[in-house]
């Protein structure tokens, strides 16, 4: 199913809306302005399995240049509008994009990305131009709201967020199919696990680059229920959404849920939220008191799963399920789960190592970057591939994760993971925003160091640091514990709960090439 289908049987349904300002795309505009974006790709020469981007802030057009590069057997490419020109350039190039389709919004750095990309021979802006772009509405308009002749279905060629070096692209297989004959995976997993279908009105609170949101609206289209588009996240806006559209699904991460739980009581419990029948979560790890404070308000409507862009294997996790393994990611539904140690030996229940999702076959690679993709593969078993992650799993069968590998602190020749330390730390009611670090220390190798965001009317100082540092060893081993805290005033996360990581570490390390990338 896709927006053709709805367009002749609902054509005046809302598609998508834009939460903020409450301007509709209906699924009848939906296809025809795709349909009018995929003959203009046709004309420019792109066949199946050639690259399009988009470099755009959650805009409305945003999914006319979805549908129409899925229509059209592309592959499309969602740039991080967050990003510097040069980051942004370098993903426009690797991608091998030949349109680049971006808005007057981002035109400072819109206008910066020719010099990167010789390649790219088309380019298109949304709301107005600049030099060397034309306008996206009058190009369109210069085309027939038909489909082309032939639909195969294309594919989106995601980049990683570059938390610990240079993102790479997730390349997978073209289907065999055509785009109306199938409804893709994540629409099956909304239909068939989530009971999405015409009815259900899903808020997406996140970026439109990102995977989550990218898949999760798409698949709610292609199911013809209605996409309720946040311009960006806000707490209060969040769940005026709720009450006004009558939103039925929704996803988040978790810092959504830390900086919604942190809102006074009077402003949190202020909206009926009663349409709400699942609120998924995912993309970083959520602390379990967080996650236990979101059943006490919304009740037993939180479901989470772990995966990754490459889609080499799927965990889900149900309500009850949590509830009976608190602080679990759930069991696979997709893919056979190993946990291995640095020796690559496979470890028993219980024991923590790097996880490994089992499939018949690894179908995706890294675009460019054998290396990287052969890196990914368990030694013995190439159908075994890890995303980076440590976890454990327990004697159910569920998978816990533990932290990412790159983020793993070495203190005097111990492990330490700084997901508990953070997990623990964030429950603080003066804490809005924390990242545990290793940083150089002459005896020990590493010290773990606190960097702390305080709360709203919060004083940082030292005395909330000494504050913050008997707090932790009240709840983890003190081995474990901050050896010293500092202060910032923003965390370097983007809105899709990514934590830059690296930024910091690199500060106390010494490194000076500390881009987002």
């Amino acid at each position: 199913m896709y927006p053709g289908i709805w367009a002749k049987t609902t054509p005046e349904k809302p598609a998508v809306i834009h939460s903020v300002s409450g301007k509709i795309i209906t699924y009848r505009q939906l296809n025809d302005r795709s349909n009018q974006l995929a003959q203009l790709f046709w004309d420019k020469g792109l066949r199946k399995g050639d690259h399009v981007a988009i470099f755009m802030e959650n805009n409305l057009r945003f999914y006319e240049v979805i549908w129409a590069a899925l229509r059209s057997g592309l592959y499309l490419t969602t740039i991080n509008q967050y990003l510097t020109d040069e980051e942004a350039g370098y993903i426009l190039d690797n991608c091998g994009a030949q349109v680049l389709i971006s808005s007057q919004k981002l035109e400072k750095i819109a206008g910066e990305l020719k010099q990167f990309a010789p390649h790219c021979h088309t380019w298109l802006m949304v709301d107005g131009t600049i030099d060397h772009y034309q306008s996206y509405e009058n190009a369109i308009a210069n085309y027939p709201a038909e489909p082309l002749a032939e639909e195969p279905a294309g594919e989106f060629m995601l980049y990683s967020s570059g938390t610990t070096g240079r993102p790479k692209g997730i390349l997978r297989p073209l289907k065999e199919h055509g785009i109306a004959d199938d409804l893709g995976p994540v629409a099956a997993l909304l239909k068939g696990l989530w009971g999405a279908d015409t009815n259900s009105i899903y808020l997406s609170p996140a970026p439109l680059y990102h995977s989550a949101p990218l898949a999760f609206s798409t698949g709610i289209q292609a199911n013809g229920g209605t996409v309720v588009m946040m311009p960006r996240f806000d707490e209060i806006q969040a769940l005026q959404s709720i009450e006004k559209y009558r939103v039925t699904h929704s996803q988040w991460v978790p810092t959504m849920f830390t900086r919604m739980l942190k809102m006074p009581e009077q402003d949190r419990l202020a909206y009926d939220l009663s349409s709400h029948k699942l609120a998924l979560h995912a993309a970083a790890p959520c602390p379990e008191g967080i996650k236990h404070q979101m059943f006490d308000w919304w009740g037993p409507i939180v479901y989470e799963y772990y995966g990754g862009s490459e889609l080499n294997g799927l965990t889900h996790c149900g309500p009850q399920e949590w509830l009976q393994h608190p602080g679990s990611v759930g069991k696979p539904i997709l893919g056979t789960l190993h946990i291995c140690d640095e020796n690559h030996k496979e470890l028993p229940p219980g024991e923590t190592g790097l996880i490994y999702f089992e499939l018949p076959e690894i179908s995706f690679e890294y675009h460019k970057e054998p290396e990287k993709t052969h890196e990914s593969q368990h030694p013995q078993h190439p159908n075994w591939s890890a995303l980076g992650d440590i976890g454990y799993v327990d004697e159910d069968g569920f998978l816990y994760l533990t932290d990412r590998a790159t983020f793993m602190i070495i203190s005097g020749g111990v492990n330490i993971y700084p997901q508990e330390i953070e997990d623990a730390m964030i429950m603080h009611d003066k804490i809005a925003d924390v990242a545990v670090i290793g940083v150089p220390d002459e005896e020990m190798g590493e010290a773990v160091k606190a960097v702390v965001q305080v709360a709203a009317g919060v004083t940082a100082n030292e005395q909330l640091a000494e504050e913050l540092m008997a707090y932790a060893r009240e709840y983890i081993a003190h081995y474990k514990c901050p050896r010293s805290i500092d202060f910032v005033d923003e965390l370097p996360r983007l809105p899709t709960g990514k934590l830059y990581k690296r930024l910091l570490k690199d500060k106390y390390w010494g490194k000076t090439d500390s881009r987002i990338v």
